[in-house]
């Protein structure tokens, strides 16, 4: 569905060359359900905008949808959806004469294009609405009206670009709910950016991490979290000699330069934290370790991208 080998974007500012992507090897299959995930100016929409042909690469190649974004862009066009971050619908006409024109806008007949518009509507919940001009329409309906948009001449793949950015959790689950279910009914490969790492993390079966212009991980989620950052396992003590023997007893649990000590707390990081917290709390009371407070957590995908790069992905945001 998207095979991309060495592909890269390169911009000159001022006899400067800046590369916004510097090399990506991408290859996902029909039906997935693809998280692109990474910092502002990781490279993100750069490769959406190159995998969706409204960018041209400057050294590299990708086939999307079977067809070549350079040598056959109109035949990548025709196969996929784009959504991109602003709304793509005008203020001056109604939800379903937009949806009527994107249709012919992409070929469709009169009547095969108020056919899917009518589809469309119905798919993502928007009949009422029908009539309405998206100027008057709320953000969580305006963003299912892009998605519509997207959809309207049947697309392979879709390609969503922060596709609940800004809307409030209520949307956001809404949203969510037709994007899963596309995929579930129409089999819809997707292929998304988000800042919302938890809905990566919940949403997407594979997930690709990008940061400056290059992939630095992929899997699934779990796989990531579980390989890259690891549960973490947290004990309290009363003073900082106990702590200092904690800390030593935990290095016998988990590699030496997994456990941490931060005054009288002690933390290491573990592969399954529900099975190492028992042993270590039963270790530390046989060595005479008083234990004020336990706890263990799962890691995010937040906690990846710190394994990967030393800062948290959050911290990024805005930046």
């Amino acid at each position: 569905m998207i095979h991309a080998r060495g592909l890269t974007r390169r911009f000159t500012v001022k006899r400067e060359t800046v590369d916004a992507v510097r090399g990506i090897d991408l290859d996902v299959e029909p039906g997935q359900l693809v998280a692109f995930l990474g910092p502002n100016g990781a490279g993100k929409s750069t490769s959406l905008r190159m995998l969706t042909s409204l960018l041209p690469p400057t050294s590299g190649t990708a086939v999307v949808a079977g067809h070549d974004v350079v040598a056959d862009p109109a035949g990548v066009r025709a196969r996929i959806g784009y959504v991109g971050q602003k709304s793509s619908a005008g203020e001056n006409f109604r939800v379903r004469d937009e949806l009527v024109t994107q249709g012919r806008c992409y070929g469709l007949g009169v009547a095969q294009a108020r056919r899917r518009a009518d589809e469309v509507l119905s798919l993502l919940d928007l009949e009422p609405l029908a009539r309405r001009k998206p100027g008057t329409l709320s953000g969580g309906q305006r963003r299912r009206l892009d998605i519509a948009m997207g959809l309207v001449h049947r697309p392979e793949l879709l390609f969503l670009d922060e596709p609940t950015t800004g809307l409030d959790p209520q949307s956001r689950a809404n949203i969510w709910e037709h994007i899963l279910r596309l995929r579930t009914e129409h089999g819809t490969t997707l292929f998304l950016t988000t800042h919302y790492l938890e809905e990566a993390d919940s949403m997407a079966e594979r997930v690709v991490i990008i940061d400056h212009g290059l992939i630095i991980a992929d899997g699934t989620a779990q796989g990531l979290k579980s390989d890259l950052a690891g549960d973490r396992v947290t004990v309290t003590t009363h003073d900082l000699a106990e702590a200092t023997r904690a800390a030593e007893i935990a290095a016998r649990i988990a590699s030496p330069d997994e456990v941490t000590t931060d005054g009288t707390t002690v933390r290491l990081r573990v592969s399954r934290a529900e099975a190492v917290l028992p042993e270590y709390l039963r270790s530390l009371e046989a060595a005479g370790v008083k234990v004020a407070t336990a706890e263990t957590a799962r890691p995010t995908l937040d906690d990846v991208f710190l394994a990967l790069t030393g800062r948290s992905l959050r911290e990024t945001d805005g930046a």
